[in-house]
Parts: C-alpha cells; structure tokens; sequence
C-alpha cells in the first residue's frame, strides 16, 4: 500500500505558511523566540527556505508586518464597499475597522514593530504605510469633505495620529473598542463636516 505523496506548496502558499508559523511563535512565545531557524523547524521545512524567503529577521518582521496589514486593509475596503454614501456611515466603519485591527492583532502588531524599533527599513515601512493610510482616509472622504486636496490629506494625517493614540488607550484597557471607534468616528466628523 503505497501513500500519496504529500503536494509540494507553491512559492507563495509557502510565504504564507511560514507567516502564519511566525504569528503563532510571537503570540505563544513572544518576538525574542522568533529566528529564521526556529520558523523553518516549526514550518517543518529548512532553513534555506526561510532564508531564501526573508533573507533576514528583520525581512521577516517587516513581512509579518505587511501580512497583517494586507488583511486588515481587505477587511476595510470590503466593509466601505458595503457603506451607505454618508459621512458619518464611512466614518463609523472606518473607525471600527481601524479599532478591531488593533483587538485582533494588536498586541503581535506591538511586539513586532517593538522588535525593529530603530531599524532603518522598519521606520521607512511604517512611514509608508501611515502615508498610505491617510491617502486611503483622503479618497474615502473626499465627496464628504468640501476641502483643497492637500488640507483634506493633512486633516487625514491628523485623523491617523489620533487613531493611534486612541488605539494606544484601548490597547491599555482604558477604554472599550466600541468607545474606541465610537470617538474617532465622531472626531472625523467634526473636523471633516462642512461648516454650517
């Protein structure tokens, strides 16, 4: 009786699965157990592979990184398709779309992005990636917003600020994520609604 041979994983389903191997490593262990080697021997695949894919640990952070980011943004946009074309409906599910980011991968979001604190290529990723956020804002609000173009995108870079730090403050079980998304929306709002 011979078994089926197991089918090789494609280039990319094997990115994903040692992604996948990695967040479970930082959510049971913490990013100090996360090396190339330890995902490989997890993942159950060499280290060459983990190697050929991320090159370094840093690589793999910032991979982790763009992960959970590339998963949160689909869940965002999928609920902003389904959004009535009202300022304070885009602005609710926004904020709640950018609270529950935080609940549901916070806490490895955290300890990843702590893990590169310093690294060069992590804070050019994280200022990319605040940038694409307010220019997502920007186009998400502009029929909203009868603001110039570049005043809308700063207000934009305003909201992110403020999302973090109320993220922050929810992260640190000071307010609830309801209440969380529940004054960002408002704060959206209010500096975003025409003047009466």
């Amino acid at each position: 009786m011979s078994e089926t041979p197991s089918r090789r994983l494609s280039k990319a389903e094997r990115r994903e699965q040692l992604l996948e191997t990695a967040l479970a490593i930082v959510r049971e262990e913490g990013t100090d157990a996360l090396t190339l080697g330890r995902v490989a021997e997890r993942a159950g695949v060499t280290k060459p592979i983990a190697y050929e894919h991320f090159k370094t640990r840093s690589g793999l952070l910032i991979a982790m990184c763009e992960h959970i980011d590339v998963r949160q943004r689909a869940l965002m946009f999928a609920a902003l398709e389904r959004a009535p074309a009202r300022l304070a409906d885009i602005a609710r599910i926004a904020s709640s779309a950018y609270m529950h980011c935080y609940t549901s991968v916070g806490p490895e979001w955290y300890a990843i992005t702590a893990a590169l604190k310093g690294d060069e290529e992590m804070e050019a990723y994280r200022q990319r990636v605040l940038d694409e956020y307010a220019a997502i804002y920007r186009d998400a609000f502009a029929a909203y917003a009868k603001l110039p173009k570049r005043e809308l995108h700063l207000r934009c870079v305003g909201i992110i600020g403020a999302a973090e730090s109320i993220a922050s403050e929810m992260l640190r079980g000071r307010t609830s994520e309801a209440a969380a998304a529940e004054a960002l929306a408002s704060l959206i709002v209010a500096w975003l609604s025409p003047a009466a």
